[in-house]
């Protein structure tokens, strides 16, 4: 292994344990969120456990994705940006307006009454006991849309093609291969550890409600990650670092930054502030990166978003908060 690669790993593993130490020495009981999809009140020990059943999960489907697509070539993602100057000063105009984005967010979600439009809708995996109603989820989706998706996609196409920005699939065959088994895997995984998804919801609520959450959640989450994550930041990562492991770190924290001001969210003191951050680290920042090891992997954005995001987690366990969002 080149020593690149072994200074980002070791990176990598000092930071996932001092995230995971943090969190038990700070809430090694009752964390300070309302989880009420959860079987326990949310806890420390229990977010670390099950981070780390999610870390071996997130290995195995590797393993496999690996075998599936070891015998392609290299689709060389970091050779589709330009090197020098022009790389670095896109990944830091794009870093820039994603910070403005989350900020914009946070404020008018605030000044509407709604919560802080983050990259997850408030309630989304985790429930919550806030009232929602319709109109915020809408807004939601339409201003993720527009700001991570449509407008970021708008300014970087005219100076690049759908292949320079992982928009385009090399290897269609072989993707739709590769999308059906790790969503088969996962959609297993999920019902083992979370149970039926869609139980308690009646045919009509599933046959409308489901629709509905996966246009929602496209709209809000899916497109946002293809385009502004994995389309645009993911190859700049890659050639900024010249290093598999490090653009697989950087793209597992850009997308656990986007979701800062979760629904669940507590800011109300430092220690709220800081167990907020960590628990958004625990949740998101490995399902980040294995969504980012799948475009390096295949050179293709969209990958990730049908095998591993779009149908599940979202439309199989967000239905149900659909249906009462929308009275269904």
């Amino acid at each position: 292994m080149p020593r690149r690669e072994r200074v980002w790993l070791a990176a990598a593993a000092l930071g996932w344990i001092a995230v995971n130490g943090a969190v038990l020495l700070l809430a090694p009981n009752q964390a300070p969120f309302d989880w009420p999809a959860q079987h326990d009140p949310p806890s420390g020990s229990g977010q670390v456990i099950a981070a780390q059943f999610t870390l071996v999960e997130l290995l195995l489907l590797g393993v496999v994705g690996y075998a599936l697509t070891r015998r392609r070539s290299d689709p060389a993602i970091a050779e589709r940006i330009p090197p020098g100057p022009t790389a670095h000063r896109e990944i830091w105009l794009l870093i820039a307006y994603g910070v403005l984005a989350q900020i914009g967010g946070l404020l008018l979600g605030r000044a509407v009454g709604w919560h802080p439009i983050g990259f997850h809708l408030a309630g989304t995996l985790v429930g919550t006991t806030d009232p929602i109603r319709p109109a915020e989820a809408i807004g939601w989706a339409t201003y993720n849309g527009l700001t991570y998706a449509l407008l970021p996609y708008l300014w970087l196409r005219r100076r690049y093609t759908t292949h320079q920005l992982c928009l385009r699939s090399a290897d269609r065959r072989g993707d739709v291969v590769l999308i059906l088994v790790v969503l088969v895997l996962e959609s297993l995984a999920q019902w083992a550890v979370l149970g039926h998804a869609f139980a308690g919801l009646t045919a009509g609520q599933i046959a409308v409600g489901a629709p509905l959450t996966f246009l929602l959640y496209l709209a809000g989450t899916v497109l946002p990650t293809v385009i502004f994550v994995q389309g645009l930041l993911v190859p700049r990562y890659a050639r900024l670092t010249g290093s598999t492991t490090g653009t697989l770190v950087l793209g597992g924290l850009t997308y656990a930054a986007l979701h800062v001001f979760e629904g669940w969210g507590r800011y109300g003191s430092p220690h709220e502030f800081v167990l907020t951050i960590l628990f958004v680290l625990l949740i998101y920042a490995l399902p980040g990166a294995f969504k980012t090891w799948l475009t390096v992997r295949t050179g293709n954005a969209w990958v990730h978003a049908w095998a591993y995001h779009a149908v599940a987690p979202h439309t199989l366990h967000d239905t149900g908060l659909v249906v009462r969002i929308f009275r269904l």
